[in-house]
């Protein structure tokens, strides 16, 4: 099994006898390969250098699934990478990485990188003043076992179209296990964000989390509190539009990774009511999911509405109970619950404004009469605002006959729409208002007489 290869280290060289599985016994085709990443696989053959397809690539191929990126491994360092392409540019100050632009495309290469020698000076900079810590390249066998899971160190050789595996990946790959490469519990503490990767490849490639490590994950979950907002956020965008996000969430919270993330959420998830909030966040990624099986666009403001609206109507509950309006009650909630949930994940401006809106606009919905729905109807961000309402309908928080409404008014002709508005509705929210009564001045005595 991949957790009992045999690893022998001579003079510094790391030594793997791999499973080299020809072109005949495997399914990949370089026409299933971005023609891109084709194009830089040959030519760093052909200027002398070793050229793999590496990583989620070679295992989606391998399964019959479509790849989202092709990226590439190679012995050829940086600067040589760079001397090669004339369209290359490098990133990054720990570990250094070619990017190979074809207008929006970009193919990465990677050095294979080397075993660290916890007692050796890496510690360096460049010329420029680059720090190189992490710059530490070797073979590609030291490559593979650096890597995370097994499943992910598969190599596609452009040389003769084999598939090269080190680590036992393609027998996982074939019993649908996920298994980290070293013990578990060091690479969790290594890096906890691994334990969000276990959690995303297991929802969406459908496989199980090897028991052993399986374990540690209910007990390092805390360890993801020391992880940077930014980083953070990135991970999440992975986890939740990936097409699998309804999985996804339920796995997090299986294991108690969810409210690490998203501890007001999580806060009101567990004493859910009559199934609420609980239906309300499954039926919101249910719409992603299908909007993304759909080709449909999707956004990280409406995931995050969705995600911490629970927080957010119970607070502005709270504070229309003590007299304020709904929407200075809706403003200062979504502000709150905000900047709480920024010092864990760090969402940008670009989200957390129209995130807001969308919250904002909900009380607005519920105002049917004059010309109040035309000026709805034509605001920015309408639609996605609507698509919530909807939610909200379907989860039961708000009446249905009030989300018809609203459907049946958009496509309305504009004779029926002023019909429409000028029937009197209630308050759909059960909230009436009732109407001041001016007083009449009051008479003096003397005027009386």
């Amino acid at each position: 099994m991949a957790d009992e290869i045999k690893i022998n280290r001579s003079e510094g060289t790391t030594i793997i006898t791999p499973i080299v599985i020809p072109r005949p016994e495997h399914k990949i085709s370089r026409a299933n390969i971005s023609e891109n990443a084709v194009k830089v696989l040959y030519r760093l053959k052909n200027a002398g250098f070793q050229a793999y397809l590496v990583g989620g690539g070679v295992r989606d191929l391998l399964l019959g699934r479509e790849p989202k990126d092709f990226d590439i491994a190679t012995d050829a360092h940086p600067e040589e990478v760079r001397r090669v392409f004339s369209n290359c540019r490098l990133i990054g100050r720990r570990f250094r990485l070619a990017h190979v632009h074809f207008g929006r495309d970009i193919v990465e290469v990677a050095t294979f990188r080397g075993n660290v020698d916890p007692d050796a000076e890496v510690d360096h900079e460049s010329e420029n003043g680059m720090l190189l810590r992490d710059n530490v390249y070797g073979s590609i066998e030291e490559d593979a076992i650096r890597r995370d899971f097994t499943v992910n160190a598969l190599y596609y050789n452009i040389e003769d179209f084999s598939v090269v595996d080190y680590v036992d990946g393609v027998k996982d790959l074939e019993a649908g296990v996920l298994r980290l490469l070293g013990d578990p519990e060091t690479r969790y503490r290594e890096d906890p964000v691994r334990m969000l990767r276990a959690v995303r490849f297991a929802a969406k490639l459908g496989f199980l989390i090897n028991p052993q490590c399986e374990k540690p994950i209910f007990e390092l979950g805390d360890l993801l509190d020391d992880i940077p907002a930014a980083r953070l956020f990135e991970e999440v965008l992975k986890l939740f539009m990936g097409g699998v996000s309804l999985n996804t969430f339920e796995k997090l919270r299986h294991y108690d990774l969810f409210g690490r993330l998203f501890p007001d959420t999580e806060e009101y998830l567990s004493h859910e009511e009559f199934g609420f909030p609980v239906t309300f966040v499954n039926r919101g990624l249910e719409n992603t999911d299908n909007r993304i099986a759909e080709g449909k666009p999707v956004t990280p403001a409406f995931l995050f509405a969705v995600l911490l609206w629970e927080p957010v109507r119970q607070m502005a509950n709270r504070m229309m109970a003590n007299g304020d309006s709904p929407l200075q009650a809706m403003q200062q909630a979504g502000n709150e619950i905000v900047f709480r949930q920024s010092q864990r994940i760090a969402i940008p401006k670009r989200f957390s404004l129209p995130m807001r809106e969308i919250w904002n606009l909900q009380h607005r919905f519920t105002q049917r009469n004059g010309k109040r729905p035309l000026r709805l109807l034509s605001h920015p961000r309408f639609r996605a605002a609507y698509d919530f309402l909807l939610l909200r309908a379907e989860g039961g928080e708000t009446e249905m006959e009030l989300a018809n409404w609203w459907t049946e008014f958009q496509e309305a002709s504009e004779e029926d729409k002023n019909r429409m508005m000028s029937q009197p509705k209630g308050d759909s929210e059960g909230v009436k208002r009732k109407r001041r009564r001016r007083r009449k001045p009051k008479v003096k005595k003397q005027d009386q007489e």
